[in-house]
């Protein structure tokens, strides 16, 4: 089972806060650091330190990191346009040497878009432009060397494009797309993308929403293409501790609002993580998000590493 950590840093975390976690999980082994794409807090958290750019930020955690994989879950389609975020992408796929992760969905909090002056279309032309950005950011990283990309869509137009520069992954970061959305979402993930996220619900409804995506990959034609199949992962809320007292401590800010409210969270033990992540690899799951609040309490972050990493090998 392939583990990575998720952290929303728009709740109040600076750089260097982002810096020492991430430092941290690779010592402990994690596979990835993975963070929100947001510009503001959806609930009271207090306006210091602000927000940070997660493209900005991972670039600078690209060259302060030697071996864990780096990436957004997930970043809006509303906040970039698709040339330069695959530009963007590509650049920090190489500071990294191959190590970047795009996590992209249609975008969501009107707020902050409102806040920051940037665009909000309606839902139905939020989905239109994301699914136009996959078609961009793919060709883009996908036309062969010396050769230019052209595109002419409802919402972007590309001409003569040169494409570069040109990530060192072949034939481009990982994408993954994610949502509880029923219908365009799976879609999407099969046509476009590497993985398949269902982020931070229960068993049972992450198992509905794989098998939504399995069928999706069988109408697109992705399942007899030849291509890899998607990477299905699952997202956790984790509030784990030594003592139950402990546990319903870290539990404590899952009550504060946020991007994604907490849905069947673990609080509890290490022991209760380690089952959690059984039963999502029960239903086919390959890779767990594990969503951790607090970014200065990296006991927490130690104690999975020490505690539940070294039980997963086992877990298929």
């Amino acid at each position: 089972m392939r583990v990575a950590v998720f952290t929303e840093p728009h709740r109040g975390a600076s750089y260097d806060d982002q810096l020492r976690f991430t430092q941290l999980a690779e010592e402990g082994g994690f596979e990835a650091f993975l963070r929100a794409d947001h510009y503001q807090a959806m609930g009271d958290e207090p306006p210091l330190p602000g927000p940070t750019d997660a493209w900005l930020t991972l670039a600078a955690l690209a060259r302060e990191t030697a071996h864990i994989r780096l990436g957004t879950l997930v970043t809006s389609a509303t906040f970039r346009l698709p040339g330069p975020l695959a530009v963007m992408v590509a650049q920090v796929d190489q500071m990294s040497g191959g190590r970047v992760e795009l996590g992209i969905g249609a975008g969501w909090y009107e707020r902050e878009h409102t806040s920051y002056g940037i665009p909000f279309p309606g839902p139905g032309q939020r989905f239109d432009r994301f699914a136009e950005q996959l078609d961009v950011i793919t060709g883009l990283w996908r036309t062969p060397a010396g050769q230019t990309f052209s595109y002419s869509g409802d919402h972007y137009r590309l001409a003569d494009c040169p494409a570069l520069p040109r990530p060192v992954q072949v034939p481009g970061p990982p994408i993954i797309v994610g949502g509880r959305g029923p219908k365009r979402t799976p879609e999407l993930a099969a046509r476009y993308a590497d993985e398949f996220n269902m982020p931070f619900t229960t068993p049972k409804a992450t198992a509905e929403a794989f098998d939504r995506v399995r069928e999706a990959a069988g109408r697109t034609g992705r399942t007899d293409s030849g291509r890899s199949p998607l990477v299905l992962s699952a997202g956790v809320v984790v509030a784990v501790g030594r003592t139950d007292a402990e546990a319903r401590r870290r539990a404590v800010p899952l009550h504060t609002t946020s991007a994604l409210p907490p849905d069947d969270p673990v609080i509890g033990s290490p022991a209760q993580l380690v089952d959690r992540i059984g039963e999502f690899a029960a239903i086919g799951a390959s890779r767990v998000h594990l969503r951790l609040i607090d970014l200065a309490d990296l006991d927490h972050l130690e104690l999975i590493a020490a505690e539940v990493l070294p039980q997963l090998n086992g877990v298929r």
